[in-house]
């Protein structure tokens, strides 16, 4: 990503609803596993770090972040050991060192997905789990995935597929970002039919409205533990290693 997109980043995560909401979303799902206490667990490309005081609940965390600066902010934040590394092939990692690895709005950014997620999954130990996020349907490609230097939007069954060809075995697949989908959507069609290359989609709202996005975006985490759901901004898949 371009520096400016780190620094957004480090100044939302900890409070903006999307990041708020998707942290809460993620903790009840990964709540549900069936993990050891503590885990050992790794998140791949953690940036600045907004998630890791959140794995932390389940575990020992440490970390991979290509982005030097994001390395020096997050281990400063969260205590956390962050190593220097890429997907899919400067992991410096022992394979199957980990109950949970987790790549949250990661894999988007790699050219070679299938390479990236095969990768994460020798590192888990048997039994264990990953689980990561991307954002979904490819017409709503804009600016925003731009200026993140996403290479790609995913369908749902390319995106599970990745995982299956790894030997996992998929537990959970479904979009999220839902309840706000219709309106997310709208914002997006109306953007692409006049052209607009705007990218306003992470400024942050005033308190009351953030808060109330944060409550909507979250509720979503008690219908995502026992279903899932058909339609949404994102995907979520998390896989087991037999």
């Amino acid at each position: 990503m371009d520096r400016a997109a780190y620094d957004r980043m480090r100044a939302l995560q900890a409070s903006h609803w999307w990041f708020e909401g998707r942290r809460r979303i993620l903790s009840r799902l990964i709540g549900r596993l069936d993990l050891p206490r503590p885990a050992r667990i790794l998140e791949a490309g953690c940036g600045p770090g907004g998630n890791i005081g959140m794995l932390q609940c389940f575990g020992d965390v440490v970390a991979l972040e290509p982005d030097a600066a994001s390395r020096a902010y997050a281990a400063e934040m969260t205590g956390a050991r962050i190593e220097a590394g890429a997907l899919p092939g400067e992991l410096p990692f022992a394979p199957e060192s980990f109950d949970l690895v987790v790549a949250f709005d990661v894999i988007e950014h790699v050219d070679d997905d299938k390479g990236a997620v095969a990768a994460l999954s020798r590192l888990l130990k048997r039994g264990g789990h990953l689980a990561a996020t991307v954002p979904g349907q490819p017409w709503m490609w804009s600016r925003h995935d731009e200026l993140h230097h996403h290479r790609r939007r995913y369908r749902m069954a390319p995106f599970r597929r990745l995982f299956q060809e790894a030997g996992l075995s998929v537990e959970k697949a479904s979009y999220f970002n839902t309840f706000l989908f219709p309106l997310i959507a709208a914002v997006r069609a109306a953007k692409i039919a006049v052209g607009s290359k705007s990218a306003d989609d992470e400024a942050m709202p005033p308190a009351a409205m953030n808060s109330a996005l944060t409550n909507l975006f979250a509720a979503e985490g008690a219908w995502l533990s026992h279903a899932d759901l058909p339609v949404g901004v994102s995907i979520v898949v998390i896989a087991r290693r037999p």
